[in-house]
């Protein structure tokens, strides 16, 4: 079975940043979407210079990561986003750069969340200005070729369902998607994200974060991450010596609880 090790982070090497998939979609440009749009610009643009799309960054509903934001993260990453940029596949150069985030709105759809909020999604709007050098990135978006993406950001808190433990103050020996005896009976662990503290920005990815369910991990700004048995013997691997004895401990303890599926608590 796979370790756990903590690395540097996947993406862009940010401690504490978290990956969640997003979805684009076309938007047809409007006056109040160039008002806003021209708040970021330097000099004013025209609606023929700009190409504008949306974007679903987020919502409340369990994910495959069995995570959840609740309403308060969401708020928080409302105005997080907010004129943050958006580049490709994650990796922050400045020729990655092809949009920016001009609005966020939260859009509730009436529908009701497996833990019985109001469905909510972050809504992001987002604008290119036209060049030749991303016309056919534009095509592809107008396509339907290019609709996945990825938004990173560092949660404030991350709650476990099973024991209520603060997993971005310290740690608990529980981990979302397993199963935990508890006094009603079997409980899958879910993480609330209840609270967002940063948002970095939002990428075009060939393949969403989400696909990637518990390849990694970072709550405290320690990135865990599933390695092979082989590369968890490497000291590349190894918890850092600065670690206090008993965060090692707290360590050691999720690593045993990830070799088993169901744990009696």
């Amino acid at each position: 079975m796979a370790e756990r090790d903590y690395t540097r982070d996947p993406a862009g090497e940010i401690p504490g940043v978290i990956q969640k998939a997003a979805h684009l979609a076309t938007h047809e440009l409007t006056d109040a979407d160039m008002a806003a749009i021209n708040k970021y610009a330097l000099e004013p643009l025209t609606a023929d210079q700009v190409f504008v799309f949306k974007a679903v960054l987020c919502d409340n509903e369990v994910d495959r990561q069995h995570e959840r934001f609740n309403l308060k993260a969401l708020n928080d990453l409302k105005k997080l986003f907010l004129g943050k940029t958006v580049i490709k596949d994650h990796r922050h150069i400045a020729d990655n750069q092809v949009a920016r985030i001009y609005a966020t709105e939260l859009v509730e759809t009436g529908k009701a969340t497996k833990s019985g909020e109001n469905y909510t999604q972050l809504v992001a709007w987002c604008y290119m200005v036209k060049t030749a050098s991303n016309a056919d990135l534009i095509a592809e978006i107008k396509g339907g070729i290019k609709k996945e993406g990825s938004v990173g950001f560092s949660a404030s808190s991350a709650i476990c369902s099973i024991c209520e433990t603060d997993n971005a103050k310290t740690y608990c020996r529980h981990w979302p998607g397993r199963s935990y005896d508890k006094a009603g009976g079997p409980q899958v662990c879910i993480f609330t994200l209840a609270g967002a503290k940063d948002a970095y920005e939002f990428s075009l990815v060939a393949v969403p974060a989400q696909r990637a369910a518990g390849v990694s991990k970072s709550y405290t700004g320690e990135t865990f991450k599933e390695v092979d048995e082989s590369e968890a013997q490497d000291p590349e691997h190894r918890a850092p010596a600065t670690k206090s004895v008993e965060d090692v401990l707290a360590i050691r303890a999720r690593l045993a609880a990830s070799k088993i599926p169901h744990i009696t608590e």
